[in-house]
């Protein structure tokens, strides 16, 4: 399986997830539960992984920093990232969420920018110009009655901090080159975190039986499906280009505005011709600014 076909099926992976966790989201009604169950369950899923491809026994030659610098990436990516992501879905749905987070690359311009020095060109100005426009037409409160232009604030804080958290993965995977042990060590980190804010939360939360069976079950192939679509990524980056690979994973775009309808219900999740259009404009911009990379 070549790398362009590992990059097109974590695309689409990730955005079955998607479609997936609003459902499961919306069944267990409690956003930080829902996002440790997803940490514990993907973590699970990459820690096999990582004993199957006999990666762990490379963590004994990583550095503090590199443990440092993976957990911070998985504190910025995971604990808050997919906390963001799951507030988003809850609030206004996959399809909605979903294009946001393709602003990632906005995001990491301006990172870019303040950290490097690094200074976008025209064309990737335009980009930029393109993804707002389409982030506007998704989030216009006249699209649909209870909509806020407020509501757009968790997924773009998911993509911002999705575009932040490579920082502390490079500066990792400068002292241990493994990619998959890096993001296990991140997740791992964030579900021993996230054990500990719901252990110190003041609010009482339901027993594991009084939890709804269907809303645990979506949640756990959720996490599974994210896990291999994670898994899938890395793989692909290994073997081809990033740009194909990051083009690619917008794939998870169209994947969410055709499925999400059908799983979590048409009632919730209202796809029309204003929330195409916004996911086209917002994922074009992102192929220029991947383009002028």
């Amino acid at each position: 399986m070549t790398g362009v076909l590992w990059a097109a099926a974590s695309g689409i992976g990730f955005g079955l997830f998607q479609s997936v966790n609003v459902k499961a989201v919306r069944q267990l009604d409690d956003v930080y539960l829902s996002t440790f169950l997803q940490l514990l369950v993907a973590a699970v899923v990459l820690m096999l992984a990582c004993v199957v491809g006999g990666e762990l026994p490379r963590l004994a030659d990583a550095s503090a920093w590199a443990w440092t610098s993976f957990a911070l990436a998985g504190a910025i990516h995971f604990f808050l990232g997919w906390t963001l992501l799951n507030a988003s879905q809850g609030r206004i749905g996959a399809a909605r969420t979903s294009p946001l987070l393709t602003t990632t690359p906005i995001f990491g311009v301006a990172i870019a920018a303040v950290t490097l020095g690094q200074l976008p060109g025209a064309a990737a100005l335009g980009g930029i110009a393109v993804s707002v426009a389409g982030a506007l037409v998704i989030t216009d409160p006249r699209s649909e009655a209870g909509v806020r232009w407020q509501d757009a604030t968790f997924g773009l804080a998911t993509a911002f901090l999705w575009a932040l958290s490579p920082v502390f993965t490079v500066e990792g995977l400068d002292e241990l080159d493994s990619p998959l042990l890096g993001v296990t060590v991140g997740l791992v980190f964030s579900v021993l975190a996230y054990a500990l804010l719901l252990s110190a939360a003041p609010r009482r939360r339901p027993s594991a039986r009084d939890l709804p069976r269907e809303g645990v079950a979506l949640k756990t192939i959720s996490g599974v499906l994210v896990a291999l679509s994670i898994w899938g990524r890395w793989i692909a980056l290994d073997t081809a280009d990033v740009g194909v690979v990051l083009a690619l994973n917008l794939l998870a775009v169209p994947t969410v505005l055709l499925l999400a309808p059908v799983i979590a219900g048409r009632h919730l999740e209202r796809v029309d011709t204003r929330i195409w259009l916004g996911a086209v404009l917002v994922v074009a911009g992102a192929l220029v600014l991947i383009a002028a990379d």
